[in-house]
């Protein structure tokens, strides 16, 4: 496991080196770039990524995404994950997803309901993959030296079930 690298100012947005730039693109154009991803510029680079050939990038479905001296955890969202106690989902784009606890679950618990799953075996071979890597990540961080393993607390919000209303209106 790469240790989390330490450095001055702000980490590379895409990774590698990369500058600012002013374009004029058509409202439709830009509302469809929207739907790609939220950040317009990720969103250029994800198409253009798409069609050159030489660039692919093997996405793993649990892995450490970087970002100064902090990191967070991201996966393939699968059922089997879903289904441990005290786990949500929290989809950041691109088929990826940060694992939110809910209260009082921790990440000790999350550990253990990973591993109860893969020792169940009910998890097909993707499921199979995400966990592993999941575990694999939590405990080369449980024992290294170089990085710790906190829990902090994410904004969700989830929307409500709306009440359908009677013809006549509210009661």
């Amino acid at each position: 496991m790469k240790a989390i690298p330490h450095g001055p100012g702000r980490p590379r947005k895409y990774g590698r080196p990369s500058r600012a730039v002013t374009i004029t693109l058509p409202e439709d154009v830009l509302t469809r770039l929207g739907t790609v991803e939220a950040d317009l510029g990720q969103a250029i680079v994800n198409l253009v990524e798409r069609q050159v050939v030489g660039r692919v990038r093997m996405i793993e479905p649990a892995e450490i995404a970087h970002y100064g001296n902090h990191a967070v955890i991201i996966v393939t969202p699968v059922r089997a994950l879903k289904r441990i106690a005290g786990v949500q989902l929290v989809p950041i784009g691109n088929g990826r997803a940060l694992i939110a606890l809910r209260h009082p679950h921790s990440i000790p618990e999350l550990e253990l309901g990973i591993r109860d799953a893969l020792e169940r075996g009910h998890v097909n071979e993707r499921e199979r993959q995400t966990l592993d890597g999941l575990v694999d990540i939590l405990r080369n961080t449980r024992s290294s030296r170089a990085i710790s393993l906190e829990e902090r607390t994410i904004i969700v919000l989830e929307s409500k079930r709306q009440r359908r209303r009677s013809p006549r209106g509210p009661a």
